[in-house]
């Protein structure tokens, strides 16, 4: 086959790095709206119950893809250039760039799965100690401080700087066919995950389902990954989460942007939270206010 004849069997919009750009942006958008629909009033602070898994699952991609997408798509767009050149050159191999965003999209599922399981271990072992007028705000500022020093590991700076300069991963670890796109993704998401692990922890301390601070571990993970000295900038956050573990656990009340447990709604006011009217009606009160992981 000509390369001309396989070029005409491939949609050239979807191997241009400007509408690849437009549907991705386009994608995070969708996802924040959604996400901005879903979780209004539903931040009951550190400790938030996470519901059923299969609404958690789906909260939990809707909100990757929100927080993820924007810093991912240096990545994304040096996958569509290679794959539209592999084309142009008649060699095989060219993917659409749906499955590479895929393949990222199922290692944040997988990641997200795991802190579920961990979550419903705590449950399950009993968590009266977690509740917030207990041990809750130390947790949970110790949570975000471990965060903070995690910042200055080099594993963190490591996978930061793979993030931030994806060249080598594409022209290195190219795998040819579906299968190869989705193991990219699953490799790229890897190093993205054990770029940011650690802020997504604080997420879980917080509130998962704060809207305030979803929107601004977004930007943290947006300035690290994209600005200029973006290493340099993990440092500096790293000093903030430290500083902001310390002020949870000795003044909780005073942190903006932190709602406290005890007057935050129930759970069982979830839009469409299958399962979790359930679960929250079978748990004591003081479960609504213990500690997520």
């Amino acid at each position: 086959m000509s390369v001309h004849a396989a070029q005409e069997r491939e949609p050239r919009s979807v191997v241009r790095p400007l509408p690849v750009a437009a549907v991705l942006l386009g994608a995070a958008l969708v996802t924040w709206i959604i996400t901005l629909d879903r979780m209004k009033g539903m931040d009951a602070g550190p400790g938030t119950a996470l519901g059923g898994l299969g609404w958690f699952v789906g909260v939990w991609v809707t909100m990757m893809a929100a927080m993820m997408l924007p810093s991912v798509l240096p990545m994304v767009l040096m996958f569509a250039r290679v794959s539209r050149s592999r084309l142009e050159h008649g060699r095989p191999g060219y993917v659409p760039t749906w499955i590479f965003v895929s393949g990222y999209l199922l290692a944040w599922t997988i990641y997200g799965l795991l802190a579920y399981g961990v979550y419903r271990l705590v449950i399950a072992a009993g968590s009266d100690w977690l509740a917030w007028d207990r041990a809750g705000p130390y947790i949970a500022g110790g949570a975000v401080a471990m965060a903070g020093i995690y910042q200055l590991t080099p594993l963190k700076e490591v996978c930061l700087r793979h993030c931030r300069g994806p060249m080598h991963f594409v022209f290195g670890g190219w795998r040819s066919g579906r299968l190869g796109a989705v193991r990219m993704g699953l490799e790229h998401g890897a190093f993205c995950i054990g770029c940011c692990w650690g802020l997504m922890v604080i997420l879980f301390a917080v509130g998962v389902m704060s809207l305030f601070w979803m929107a601004a571990i977004a930007v943290v993970i947006f300035a690290e990954k994209v600005f200029p000295y973006g290493v340099r900038l993990s440092k500096a956050f790293a000093l903030a989460f430290l500083g902001l573990g310390i002020w949870i656990a000795a003044a909780p009340g005073s942190v903006p942007g932190l709602t406290d447990p005890a007057t935050a709604p129930s759970m069982s006011k979830m839009k469409g939270s299958t399962g979790s009217h359930s679960d929250m009606r079978s748990k004591p009160s003081h479960m609504q206010t213990t500690m997520s992981p």
